[in-house]
């Protein structure tokens, strides 16, 4: 069962269901907020309706834009609509994780790329790390290095893709570069099986 939620759910009581964000594509979110007048925020936020699964508690638990309400709560905004994809707060913790895990709607994996306990996830929007892979799988999909998918988690793929093929030294030092690099390496073919890959060049790197 689905709901449609108007406007007014709490932004600091989004629970998430990963364990990192990109801080570099929460902070171009924040800026796009922060400029925006009332009715383009008022748009932002009807273009942004954040899919959730409420738990154990009743709590919202976000199932995907947790870049945009971790930006809106950085931002101080206060209320954000959710869209409730299932209601399960009638299980039990561990199986309601368990649930999500199966289905797709949890991401347990740290800011290396490593698997974690399901229980590791936090608890609040403001405990999640930065992975700036994460950041780096965005701007290669704004570049146009490969097409945004609906695949849940997609972008993680992505950064774990370039996590084991591009220092974490470059990304930190030389951005510029790192995403140059990025765009090399989305076209070849040890990224074809990745979601959104648009193929392969014919040089390589």
């Amino acid at each position: 069962m689905s709901d449609a939620v108007p406007i007014g759910v709490p932004v600091a009581k989004l629970r998430p269901t990963q364990m990192t964000v990109g801080f570099r594509e929460v902070e171009l979110k924040r800026r796009e907020w922060h400029d925006a007048d009332e009715k383009e925020r008022a748009k932002l936020l009807r273009h942004h309706v954040v899919p959730a699964v409420i738990g154990p508690g009743k709590h919202a638990y976000i199932t995907d834009h947790h870049h945009f309400a971790r930006a809106l709560l950085d931002e101080g905004a206060e209320l954000v609509a959710i869209f409730v994809l299932a209601d399960l707060s009638h299980m039990p913790k561990d199986e309601f994780w368990t649930f999500l895990d199966n289905s797709a709607w949890c991401h347990a994996y740290d800011d290396k790329g490593k698997r974690r306990e399901l229980s590791d996830i936090p608890k609040r929007l403001t405990k999640l790390a930065d992975d700036p892979f994460r950041s780096l799988a965005g701007a290669l999909i704004r570049a146009g290095g490969c097409a945004k998918s609906s695949k849940a988690f997609s972008e993680f793929l992505w950064a774990d893709f370039l996590r084991r093929r591009i220092d974490h030294k470059l990304v930190s030092d030389n951005y510029d570069e790192a995403v140059a690099r990025a765009l090399m390496l989305c076209r070849t073919e040890d990224a074809r099986s990745l979601p959104g890959w648009c193929g392969s060049n014919e040089k390589g790197i």
